[in-house]
């Protein structure tokens, strides 16, 4: 079965988490910059299978887009232009930041840890994916 894989895309940096191959578990993948997701996850699809990738859609409290929307939806058409056979989609990320910061404190990480931006990313990609996995 193949895996599903997360993405937390920000201006700067992108949090990637994906499931296992029977979609049981989230799991945290990586951070990479931004400008170098396309050649990332070119070199993960060459080793794994992935049957869909899910994007965090940056949204308001009032629904309304925000600053970060533009920005996603042309890793959107990216995504679309280079795996033209990879559906995907978008799902609501409000909250998966606070809820990873949330998570790295219950995790007693330390506050230098808790700082490491990157590390809040894929958290929020995994909260993400086990949000998706909830629903299906």
């Amino acid at each position: 079965m193949p895996r599903i894989l997360a993405i937390d895309y920000g201006l700067k940096r992108t949090g990637i988490a994906v499931t296992d191959p029977l979609q049981i578990i989230a799991t945290g993948l990586t951070t990479v910059e931004s400008k170098q997701l396309i050649p990332f996850l070119k070199e993960y699809f060459s080793k794994e299978q992935v049957e869909l990738i899910i994007i965090g859609e940056p949204k308001n409290w009032d629904d309304t887009d925000t600053h970060a929307t533009p920005l996603v939806e042309k890793c959107i058409k990216e995504l679309q232009k280079n795996f033209p056979s990879m559906a995907v989609k978008k799902v609501d990320e409000r909250f998966t930041s606070k809820m990873a910061k949330d998570s790295m404190l219950e995790m007693g990480l330390k506050k230098k840890e808790r700082r490491n931006k990157a590390l809040v990313d894929e958290i929020a990609a995994t909260i993400m994916l086990q949000e998706y996995m909830r629903q299906f």
